[in-house]
C-alpha cells in the first residue's frame, strides 16, 4: 500500500526552506553546536535534512512530524550538531500542539514536562554535579517551552473561534426574532384588514346581487344606499389602516381602537345590512373597565361573527351575548344554520382563523360550529378571553 503524504502548506514550505538555508550556512561556516561527538560535522546534515522534511508536515501531519523530529534530534546529539536543527525541532513541537488533535494538545505538554524532569534528575544522579541542572533547563527550553507556548496559542484560537460562533449564533437568533416579528406584524395587519373591510365588502356584494336579481326600482335604490354607506365606511377604515402602516412613532396599535362601547353602532350597521340581530349584554353595569386588548379582540370577534352571519346564515335572528364571569369575558354569537335563501357572498375561512388567532394571543379559548337549539340548528361562535385582575385595576 502506497502512503500519500498531504501537500504541504505554503507557510510550511517557507519555514522549511528558510531553516534549511540557515542550517547550511551555519554548517558551511563551521559553527557547530556540540564538540567531542562520535560522528563528524558532515553527519549533522542528515538530521538537518530530516527536520526540514518534518517542517513541511508541521501543520498537515503534526504528530508524525513530531515523532520523526524527536528521532532526528536524538540522532543529532551524536554529531557535531547544528543550531538550526534544534530550532526546527522546537517549531515542530509547537506546531504539534497547535495543529494536532485535542488529545495530543493535552498530552504533549505533560509528556515533555515529565521528560524534562526525568532528564534533570537522571543526569544529576549520574554525574553528581549541579551542572546537570543546566542540561535539564536546556531540555525544558527545547521541548516543554514550545509545547506550553502552543497550548497558550491554541487556547486563544479556540476562545476566538468560540466567540465568533457565539456572535454568529446571536446574529442568527436576532435575524430569526426579526423574521418572527415581521411575520407576527403581517398576521396582525392581515387580521385588522380582514375584520375592518370584510364586513363592508360582504354587505356590498350581497346588496348588489339583490339589486341585480330583483327588477324593482325601490329595492335597487335601497340597495344602492346600503352599498354607498358601506363603501364610505370601508374607505374610512382603509384610510385609518394605511395611516397606522405609515406611522413611524412605534405605536403598533391604532390610537382609537374599537371597544365594546361601539357595539351599538356595529349592530345598527348590521341591521341596515339586513340582519335581525339582538344584543344580550349580561355584564355588570358598574364592573371594571376591561383592558384595551381584550375589548379590541371582543369587538373584532363580534364584528367577524356578524360578517359571517351576513354572508352564510339563513333567515332568522342573530344573537350576540356578552358575560363577564370572574377573570374572564365570554362572547357568544348564534345565527341560524342552513342554506341561505337570499344572495350570499363567497368566504375564504380567514375569518374563523383570525378569531381563533385573536383569542389564542390572549391565552383564551375559541370554539365554533353548528349545534342544536330549541329554535332549530344554529351556528355557534363562543370565545373566552381571560382578564388579568392586575390589568383591571390599572384601568380603573
Amino acid at each position: 500500500m502506497v502512503v500519500t503524504l498531504p501537500r504541504p502548506q505554503r507557510v510550511d514550505v517557507q519555514i522549511a526552506v528558510g531553516s534549511l538555508l540557515c542550517g547550511l550556512a551555519l554548517w558551511a561556516l563551521g559553527l557547530e553546536s556540540q564538540t567531542d561527538r562520535p560522528l563528524g560535522d558532515t553527519w549533522a546534515l542528515v538530521p538537518l535534512l530530516v527536520l526540514t522534511g518534518c517542517e513541511l508536515l508541521r501543520s498537515s501531519r503534526p504528530q508524525f512530524a513530531l515523532v520523526t523530529a524527536s528521532i532526528a534530534l536524538v540522532a543529532d546529539q551524536f554529531t557535531a550538531g547544528n543550531l538550526a536543527s534544534i530550532l526546527m525541532f522546537t517549531d515542530v513541537m509547537y506546531a504539534a500542539v497547535v495543529y494536532g488533535t485535542p488529545a495530543a494538545a493535552r498530552r504533549i505538554p505533560i509528556t515533555s514536562g515529565l521528560i524534562t524532569v526525568a532528564l534533570t534528575v537522571g543526569f544529576l544522579a549520574w554525574w553528581q554535579d549541579p551542572q546537570a541542572v543546566l542540561l535539564g533547563v536546556a531540555a525544558g527550553i527545547v521541548s516543554f517551552t514550545p509545547a506550553a507556548t502552543g497550548v497558550l496559542v491554541r487556547n486563544h484560537r479556540e476562545a476566538t473561534a468560540a466567540a465568533k460562533l457565539r456572535a454568529e449564533q446571536t446574529a442568527l437568533l436576532a435575524e430569526m426574532d426579526r423574521a418572527q416579528a415581521v411575520s407576527a406584524e403581517r398576521a396582525r395587519m392581515a387580521r385588522e384588514l380582514h375584520d375592518m373591510v370584510a364586513n363592508h365588502l360582504s354587505a356590498i356584494a350581497i346588496h348588489s346581487t339583490a339589486a341585480l336579481s330583483l327588477d324593482d326600482a325601490q329595492t335597487s335604490k335601497d340597495a344602492l344606499g346600503v352599498i354607498r354607506e358601506n363603501s364610505v365606511e370601508g374607505l374610512a377604515e382603509m384610510r385609518r389602516l394605511i395611516g397606522i402602516l405609515r406611522d413611524d412613532s412605534g405605536d403598533l396599535e391604532p390610537a382609537a381602537a374599537p371597544t365594546l362601547d361601539g357595539l351599538g353602532a356595529l349592530l345598527a350597521g348590521a341591521r341596515r345590512d339586513g340582519l335581525d340581530v339582538t344584543l344580550d349584554d349580561a355584564r355588570p353595569p358598574e364592573g371594571p373597565k376591561l383592558p384595551t386588548p381584550v375589548e379590541l379582540a371582543a369587538y373584532r370577534i363580534v364584528q367577524e361573527s356578524l360578517t359571517n352571519a351576513l354572508k352564510h346564515a339563513s333567515a332568522g335572528r342573530v344573537t350576540v351575548s356578552l358575560a363577564q364571569p370572574p377573570r374572564a369575558l365570554t362572547i357568544r354569537v348564534t345565527s341560524p344554520y342552513g342554506d341561505p335563501s337570499g344572495p350570499r357572498a363567497p368566504g375564504s375561512g380567514a375569518g374563523l382563523v383570525g378569531m381563533h388567532e385573536r383569542t389564542e394571543l390572549l391565552g383564551g379559548a375559541f370554539e365554533s360550529g353548528p349545534e342544536s337549539s330549541p329554535d332549530g340548528k344554529v351556528w355557534n361562535v363562543f370565545a373566552t378571553l381571560p382578564v388579568d385582575p392586575a390589568d383591571e385595576g390599572a384601568k380603573e
